[in-house]
């Protein structure tokens, strides 16, 4: 296969993969960050200590860390029809993408809100901010480099997840790779689309470390 008969068909897989990425990594953001703070917040000694509720949500967060990505995309195919009303092509795996990201995610702004000084937090109360302020106007922007961090690692999650979708139908550069690098043989065209990948997230994650590094900055 020659590069003219290549890059028709390299295009359209890296949108359809940036497609899956963009609005996976959306809903990921929408979902996962609120769980991410109500898993701070509900702990003891936390805003709003309310410990059984933070155990249950735990728990149903570790379930969903718990499976790995290619089970689950099989496992929530009706919940995906559901949603979308189809279970192949990109939109339907905007859902298991989202899925499995959310509770990964969640962790990790748990993680970075965690960082954050109790001593700053106590400061925010001691001048009579809300719950609800101390968290949008304290906990957020101190946590926002670990925020970042974090979204970065899990956008680059959802790159390999997106690679696994196209094994089922999802599009994509990992539909790609499987349909002509590996079931036609087209040796070049795999190591093509590998190295895309690579470079892909090598951007992605140098651009994320570095808007980490200026607002750690700040």
């Amino acid at each position: 296969m020659t590069w003219e008969e290549m890059l028709p068909l390299l295009w359209p897989a890296t949108v359809e993969t940036a497609q899956m990425v963009g609005w996976s990594t959306l809903f990921t953001v929408l979902f996962g960050l609120p769980i991410g703070v109500a898993l701070v917040v509900l702990d003891r000694g936390g805003l709003r200590p309310a410990p059984a509720l933070r155990a249950v949500l735990g728990f149903v967060v570790n379930i969903g860390r718990s499976l790995p990505f290619i089970v689950l995309m099989i496992a929530i195919i009706p919940f995906t029809r559901l949603v979308v009303g189809t279970t192949i092509g990109t939109a339907a795996f905007v859902v298991p993408l989202t899925v499995g990201a959310v509770p990964f995610f969640a962790r990790l702004v748990e993680t970075a809100l965690r960082e954050v000084g109790t001593d700053v937090v106590q400061a925010a109360q001691a001048m009579g901010a809300s719950r609800a302020t101390v968290v949008r106007k304290v906990l957020l922007p101190e946590a926002l480099p670990g925020l970042v961090a974090g979204l970065t690692v899990t956008v680059v999650a959802l790159i390999g997840y997106s690679a696994m979708a196209g094994t089922l139908g999802g599009g994509g550069l990992g539909d790609l790779a499987v349909r002509y690098g590996y079931q036609r043989f087209e040796t070049l065209l795999m190591i093509v689309t590998v190295v895309l990948l690579i470079v892909i997230v090598q951007l992605l994650q140098s651009l994320g470390d570095w808007v980490a590094r200026r607002l750690s900055h700040k």
